[in-house]
């Protein structure tokens, strides 16, 4: 249910909450088709050991047995085709994202990349899924729960589609913990990477609000409570990289 009336943030601009989808959708169409250079370009390239370590965790089955993978936010289909070179032939991804251009880059790359058949692209919302109940083995986001509204709606969802004993894997921007390091990752987040964002995809608003969205979202041990609160068991999370990203990881049991 929408709560009418009530304000979120919108990096640190507090704004109508139903407002903020379309304001992330604006953000999203502006970089889609940069969008994975910008993250080799921001992260040094780390973002992509940072998604080893979660397709390592996630573990997909290597035989024919059959494996539904749903990955939310996941429009440029970077973590699904990760999974599926590491699965078996048994192995399924169903890539949901509520942004058009986003998708339209992902299933560019999964032709390129002739996975059309393993891999599906669909439009569709985190915190309103159109898949039935306990219809996949494993749910992952890879940097995109932060920019949901109703971040409590989309768990929820989560575990609602979900068989039981599946996996949900979360990877986000987190807390950096290692002193030093924080300011230099201050620095570089509001000094360079806006101007960068401009240069490579003529749009420095839109990665500013990406730097600023990072730091409203909860530390680590509250975003697991949103976790456990959603139904999941055994929830747990690791730090990667001096905190800059976390691995959240909870069953439903």
């Amino acid at each position: 249910m929408d709560r009418p009336g009530e304000t979120t943030h919108f990096g640190f601009k507090d704004v109508p909450l139903g407002d903020k989808q379309t304001l992330v959708n604006d953000v999203f169409h502006s970089v889609a088709s940069r969008y994975d250079l910008m993250n080799d370009l921001m992260s040094g390239g780390l973002h992509r050991v940072w998604k080893d370590i979660m397709i390592n965790t996630l573990d997909p089955p290597r035989s024919d047995r059959p494996f539904a993978l749903l990955d939310v936010a996941g429009g440029t289909g970077d973590i699904s085709f990760r999974a599926a070179k590491a699965a078996g032939p048994g192995f399924h991804a169903t890539v949901c994202d509520i942004n058009s251009d986003m998708l339209a880059v992902g299933r560019e790359r999964a032709a390129k990349r002739h996975l059309e058949s393993q891999v599906d692209f669909v439009e569709g919302n985190a915190e309103a899924l159109g898949f039935a109940d306990r219809s996949f083995d494993a749910y992952t986001i890879a940097f995109g729960i932060r920019n949901v509204p109703q971040i409590d709606k989309a768990l929820r969802e989560a575990y609602r589609v979900l068989k039981p004993g599946s996996r949900f894997l979360c990877l986000e921007f987190s807390t950096v913990e290692v002193p030093g390091l924080d300011k230099l990752y201050d620095l570089f987040s509001f000094k360079v990477i806006p101007p960068l964002g401009r240069m490579v995809t003529g749009d420095a608003e839109s990665y500013q609000y990406l730097v600023e969205s990072i730091r409203k979202f909860p530390k680590p041990n509250a975003f697991a409570d949103m976790i456990r609160e959603a139904g999941f068991s055994r929830v747990s999370w690791q730090t990667l990289t001096g905190g800059i990203v976390a691995l959240h990881s909870g069953w439903r049991l």
